[in-house]
């Protein structure tokens, strides 16, 4: 199995284009943190920069920096980015999830 992060091409440009409006920045940073009534959820930043222990994933010329330690629960993951209604959102489509919370705020791999 490969491990490996991408994007769809709706992300890739969304992300494109706001480090370019931001006017800095090298990427987005994906991580998993401990909360809610499943047991994790997604975090998703700005990278200002690569730090030594991030896992780099590139997908149509977009760099994706993963914290070590979250990359089991992610790897393999396609993140989108979705229009619902009024509002806009990053989606993962995470095959790991095995239970999600009703509110879907968090989710289980376990």
């Amino acid at each position: 199995m490969s491990t490996m992060i991408t994007l769809t091409e709706r992300a890739a440009k969304h992300i494109e284009n706001s480090l370019k409006r931001r006017g800095k920045g090298v990427g987005l940073r994906l991580g998993v943190k401990q909360v809610g009534c499943s047991g994790l959820a997604y975090k998703i930043e700005w990278a200002e920069e690569a730090r030594p222990e991030d896992l780099k994933f590139e997908t149509q010329g977009v760099a994706v920096y993963v914290e070590p330690d979250s990359l089991h629960f992610i790897d393999g993951s396609e993140l989108d980015f979705v229009r619902e209604g009024l509002n806009e959102r990053f989606k993962f489509n995470n095959p790991n999830v095995k239970g999600e919370c009703g509110c879907g705020e968090s989710f289980s791999v376990s």
